[in-house]
Formats: structure tokens, C-alpha cells, sequence
């Protein structure tokens, strides 16, 4: 395993104070039922072109300092009860780490768990919200000269959307730093808080940490296509999106791998996050996301063209719940949900899989000023059973980073249904 060595730690302050007027920025409701983890993701570049590499910090510092001026709660605190943030200017912390090995060394491994070298120590996905800023960038340099740029944000502030705007921001802010992101930290306004009275039940709960194994999975054009094929020619489900097909396979292939170790069915739940924008604006920053689920009560329901029919029609009731619903009721409505998906959880009655995209947000081909990334990545979720679906590097296909516990993971990543459509970013050595 490699080790790291932080060379430098900072605060990068803000190019322009933030205005005495936006001092409190309230959170919503949708921030306030968030898990306050920090969300990591990571951008490998293994050849930086030589005028750049003498500069390569001083570039993120100068960009992030003025994109910070416009995603200034990134640079403040959180209270102690997640109803405001104090945007005290405090700045987001930054480090300059060294790591003792190339970067292929971690980019052909077989586990994704190998990247967590390059995020700060202890903070992706924990509940550091009020001991450590919402942002933290992580600067790594490898043996090779390769670089790896991370960032952890505040779930509490923003949720993947808001997350993947401020990444393009910031990069285009080091591409040209004329540039100006147009956010709007006005969440609150759409998702109030309710009655101070009625906070404490529904603050959240810190999650206990598990370590668990991850994989990345890839996803070619053409075997998305094979899957909608094979989808549309089976049932009467008209247009099915990449990532409908794709979890649908990746969730029969998990419930095969319980069916190994168990030797009989259980029960599905399957969690998909669904972009509240719109209706809300684009701009808006903040948690602004609903859940649906999905369940499959007998091996019928499993079946590819089945469980799409079942997910779409899943999401058509909730479109059409929220579509007349007012905004103040939205958040009460997804934490109605995510309690039910809590009650079915306790009784263990089911088999739980958690499913979140971060497609078509550009992140694939986040640019600093020296290329795309060759990979985009996230640490190891703390959570079994978790699929998180990005842009594969070409922008046609999706890699899949799948998260499960390491027995679970060597029966699961010999499923030829699997093999057939996706294929390992990395082989294994086994």
C-alpha cells in the first residue's frame, strides 16, 4: 500500500471578501435530512506538459481563491445544529501531499480501494462536517511526475449536482480566470426549514463507518445498447436511459450473488437519486434530490426487462407526485421516503442496494489547463451494496464504481451475465 507525505497544509482564502449581507447562509430543509459527510472525488493526470509542472499549485490556489469568492459557504462553517452556515471567510483547507509510488501502481490495481491515498486521512464519507471546512483539496504528486487533484465537499452544503457545477467552475476559472460561475445559494427559499420545535427529529444520524471493498466497472456504448435491445424487445418499456439498463444488470447480478451465499431469494430494495432541477433552477445550490424505490418481491421481478418497467414506472409516480406538489412540501415528502426505505432496512426483510449517477455533468473531462483526466473516481463507500454510475472517459459509455464486502466481491465479479456486458477497468491479477 502506498504511503503519503503532506509536504504543505493551507487555508486558501477568498480573492473577494463575501458581503456582510450573505454572512448567514441559511441551509434548507433538503441540507438540513442530509448524512453531513464529506463527498470525495479524485482526478488522476498522469502527464503534465512541462510548462506546467513547475506551476500546477499556485494554478489551483489562484482558481480556487477566486471561485470560492462565488461558492463562498465552502469557505465558512456549519453551526452546530445544520441550520446555517457562518461564511466567515475562513477559507477551504488545502494540502500538498507526496506520494511514494507512480501513479500506475494505483491505477492498475484491481481495487478502487487503493485511491483513498490520495483524499485526506479519515475525512471521505465521514461526518467531520463541524471539525473540518466543507471543502478540503487534496494536491498529490506521484514518483512519475503524475498528479492527482481531490476534493471533499460538505453534504450538508451541496449534493453531487452542486458538486460536479463547482468542479467545472473551478476549472474553467484555472483555464481562464476572466471567468464568472453564476451559483445561487438560494435553496432555502424553495426548501424552508420548519419550526425550530421540529428540528431535533429530524437531524441526522452520524453513520457508523465500514470498510468494505470497491470495484470500477465499464460500461461500451454498444453493450448499453445491447442491454436496451434486449430491454425494449422484452417488454413494453419505451426508451430506457443508460444508467436504467445498466443498474438493472448490476442489481440482478447482486441479487445472483446473495442467491450464492444464502442459497435462496431475498427480497430487493433498490434507492435511485432523482435531480430535483427542475423544477428547481439549475443555479441553485444545495441538496435539492428525491429518492425513489424500487423493490422486486420474487426472481421474476429481477429480470432485466421487468425491473426497468418497474424502476420507470417507480419514477413516473414520483414525477407525477412532485409535479403538483408545492416546493415546501418536497422535502417532507423525500424524508417520508427515506424513512420507509429506513423501516424496510431495520426489518431486515430485504436486500438493500443504493444507486446514485453523476452522469452528464462534464466531470469526465474536468480540465485544469493541462488535459482530461485518464480516470475520475471515488473513495471506498462506506456502504455495502452501493453503485455509483459517471461518464466513462469517452463520454458514450459508464463506468460503475460497485462497493460490497469482499466476499460478496469475489462471487460477484465472476458473474458472466456481468462479464458478457461490463468489463473491469482493471483486471484482477487472480
Amino acid at each position: 500500500m502506498a504511503s503519503s507525505t503532506i509536504i504543505s497544509r493551507k487555508m486558501i482564502k477568498l480573492l473577494s471578501p463575501t458581503p456582510s449581507s450573505l454572512r448567514c447562509h441559511k441551509l434548507s430543509f433538503m441540507d438540513h435530512i442530509n448524512f453531513p459527510l464529506h463527498s470525495p472525488y479524485a482526478f488522476f493526470y498522469p502527464k503534465i506538459p512541462q510548462n506546467y509542472s513547475n506551476k500546477i499549485s499556485q494554478i489551483l490556489e489562484n482558481s480556487l481563491s477566486k471561485v470560492l469568492s462565488f461558492y463562498y459557504p465552502l469557505a465558512g462553517k456549519i453551526n452546530n445544529n445544520y441550520t446555517c452556515v457562518d461564511c466567515n471567510d475562513t477559507g477551504a483547507e488545502y494540502l500538498n501531499v507526496r506520494i511514494d509510488c507512480p501513479m500506475s501502481q494505483i491505477l492498475n490495481h484491481p481495487y478502487n480501494d487503493v485511491v483513498d491515498v490520495v483524499f485526506p486521512q479519515d475525512l471521505p464519507w465521514s461526518s467531520s462536517g463541524l471539525t473540518r471546512t466543507p471543502l478540503v483539496v487534496q494536491l498529490s504528486h506521484f514518483d512519475c511526475g503524475g498528479v492527482a487533484v481531490s476534493a471533499c465537499t460538505s453534504h450538508t452544503i451541496f449534493d453531487g449536482y452542486c458538486l460536479s457545477k463547482f468542479i467545472n467552475d473551478w476549472a474553467s476559472t484555472a483555464r481562464n480566470m476572466d471567468f464568472k460561475p453564476s451559483p445561487q445559494f438560494n435553496a432555502s427559499t424553495f426548501f424552508p426549514l420548519p419550526s425550530e420545535t421540529n428540528l431535533s427529529s429530524t437531524l441526522p444520524a452520524t453513520r457508523p463507518s465500514q470498510r468494505h471493498v470497491s470495484r470500477l466497472y465499464s460500461f461500451s456504448s454498444s453493450n448499453l445498447t445491447r442491454l436496451k435491445d434486449i430491454v425494449t424487445e422484452e417488454s413494453h418499456v419505451k426508451n430506457p436511459t443508460r444508467v436504467e439498463v445498466a443498474s438493472a444488470l448490476v442489481h440482478k447480478c447482486g441479487v445472483t450473488m446473495s442467491m450464492e451465499s444464502s442459497g435462496m431469494f431475498k427480497p430487493t430494495l433498490m434507492s435511485h437519486a432523482m435531480n430535483l432541477r427542475p423544477p428547481i433552477p439549475l443555479n441553485t445550490m444545495g441538496n435539492a434530490t428525491c429518492i425513489i424505490l424500487t423493490t422486486a418481491m420474487t426472481e421474476d421481478e429481477v429480470k432485466l426487462p421487468n425491473f426497468v418497467a418497474k424502476l420507470q414506472k417507480d419514477k413516473q409516480q414520483v414525477r407525477d407526485k412532485l409535479k403538483d406538489m408545492k416546493e415546501d412540501r418536497m422535502p417532507l415528502y423525500t424524508l417520508e421516503l427515506g424513512k420507509n426505505a429506513m423501516n424496510i432496512i431495520e426489518k431486515d426483510t430485504h436486500d438493500v442496494y443504493l444507486c446514485s449517477g453523476m452522469t452528464n455533468t462534464g466531470l469526465h473531462k474536468i480540465d485544469f489547463g493541462w488535459g482530461e483526466p485518464v480516470r475520475v473516481t471515488l473513495a471506498t463507500h462506506p456502504n455495502k451494496n452501493t453503485f455509483i454510475f459517471m461518464d466513462e472517459q469517452s463520454g458514450d459509455g459508464l463506468n460503475v464504481l460497485i462497493t460490497m464486502t469482499k466476499d460478496d466481491m469475489l462471487k460477484f465479479q465472476s458473474n458472466k451475465e456481468l462479464l458478457e456486458f461490463a468489463s473491469p477497468v482493471v483486471e484482477s491479477t487472480k
